[in-house]
């Protein structure tokens, strides 16, 4: 399960998904579960309409603990490129492993567009490669800019959005706690940070779902991410108009990927 916390500000969302809790931490006011790891390879899946159509509206809608009562009941997505910068941070340089998944986005999900950018270009997707010393400090220098700010969680991203979409995401993940929490780190929180920030632990083959034990971009969180990125799905719209399109973004998304 993710610990989520939403403020307003001016109008906009603010989203933090704080991501794996591994070995069965101690609850402390704050909800956690424990995540085992399989392999690094996914079996094919079987996926039905209904449960896909179910994931869908899971992760792109609300979110699974808010302040205030409120929740983000309309689509978020990134409307133009997104521009990642990665700051290695980490003693172990896994520059190299971030790029591919990144530069791998364009080919799995139709519609996304995006771009690493060097220091000194505009990014608005950061993602930090930290050691675990260092996650505290980086979360409150670099993400949250405030010197109180409680570091949660493994890895988290932080989200900031409005109706018209996507403004900016902001990850942290941990390179020197081994293989598998990395990948997952890196698959879960790039991936909610491009939109679907909700979590479901009724989603067994998603990582949008810190109970599963998926390290890879499953075929189930592809067909989600490129229903989101379809044009017909826009932002700011709620459940009722997006019940509309789904069905025809549903067939052709599974016509274009062979599922």
């Amino acid at each position: 399960m993710v610990i989520l916390r939403v403020d307003i500000l001016l109008n906009q969302g603010f989203l933090i998904v704080f991501g794996t809790r591994l070995y069965g931490f101690v609850k402390t006011g704050v909800a956690v579960a424990a995540l085992v790891f399989a392999s690094l390879t996914t079996p094919a899946m079987a996926l039905s309409d209904e449960e896909l159509k179910r994931g869908f509206f899971a992760t792109v809608f609300g979110s699974e603990i808010t302040r205030f009562g409120i929740q983000y009941r309309y689509v978020h997505k990134f409307s133009d490129v997104v521009r990642f910068r990665i700051h290695n941070l980490s003693a172990k340089n896994r520059t190299q492993e971030a790029r591919r998944f990144i530069n791998s986005l364009e080919s799995k999900i139709s519609g996304l567009k995006v771009r690493i950018v060097n220091a000194g270009e505009a990014a608005n997707f950061n993602l930090y490669i930290v050691d675990r010393e260092n996650y505290g400090k980086t979360i409150r220098e670099r993400v949250e800019r405030r010197p109180n700010a409680r570091a949660r969680g493994k890895c988290l991203v932080k989200s900031r959005f409005s109706r018209a979409g996507m403004i900016r995401s902001d990850a942290v993940i941990v390179s020197d706690e081994g293989d598998a929490l990395f990948q997952r780190c890196l698959i879960e929180e790039i991936l909610q940070g491009l939109g679907p920030l909700n979590e479901s632990t009724e989603l067994d083959k998603s990582v949008f779902n810190d109970t599963s034990k998926h390290i890879v971009f499953t075929d189930f969180d592809r067909v989600i991410l490129n229903m989101l990125y379809d044009r017909r799905i826009r932002n700011g719209v709620g459940k009722r108009s997006v019940a509309k399109v789904l069905d025809a973004v549903l067939r052709d998304t599974r016509r274009r990927l062979g599922l």
